[in-house]
């Protein structure tokens, strides 16, 4: 068995015969009574201020950055429906169109009007054809909606504009002829 106070440099008795062993116990009080302190009152209200104020200055920005991450979010997601509807007009050799109505987005297999167009049904679409846009994104077309044909061009070229609902900030999304789809401001 070990002993503790050979062990420790605190409890070891040192010669000092004015002392007689005393300097032992006094250091260790001071010892325990260091390890037992916690935080002040103080310190922890400093603490809470300063957590405090980091939040108050750093909440703007993030509400900031969480509108624009909504919508460039809402902009990708409307352009890989688009860039899946081409890929099915080149897969099924076929003209898909690309509709749209308010939040959310269909795609017409046949062009967009006339005989023989049946709404595409598949993964990420509800029971009548249509894509969801997340986060009540809403979507318009200033112009036609894009009909891709069976070689992944775009016989009508497009722009679709998608808007935050929060603030109202607008993105575009283009499909160009070739069937390249891009998004912009």
């Amino acid at each position: 068995m070990v002993d503790r106070a050979a062990a420790s440099p605190f409890l070891t008795p040192r010669p000092n015969s004015d002392t007689g062993g005393l300097e032992q116990v006094v250091t260790l009080r001071r010892l325990l009574k260091a390890d037992s302190r916690g935080f002040s009152v103080v310190e922890l209200l400093v603490l809470i201020a300063v957590i405090g104020i980091i939040t108050a200055v750093s909440t703007p920005a993030f509400l900031s950055y969480l509108r624009a991450a909504t919508l460039k979010a809402g902009a990708q997601e409307l352009a890989t429906v688009i860039n899946q509807g081409r890929q099915i007009a080149i897969s099924q050799n076929t003209t898909i169109c690309v509709n749209q109505s308010a939040s959310k987005v269909q795609l017409i297999k046949g062009g967009c009007s006339g005989g023989g167009t049946t709404v595409w049904t598949g993964p990420g679409t509800d029971g009548s054809g249509w894509f969801r846009l997340q986060n009540g994104i809403n979507v318009s077309a200033t112009t036609a909606n894009v009909v891709f044909n069976y070689m992944g061009a775009a016989t009508t070229s497009g722009t679709y504009t998608v808007q935050n609902p929060t603030d109202n900030a607008t993105m575009s999304v283009a499909v160009a002829l070739s069937g390249r789809v891009t998004i912009g401001p």
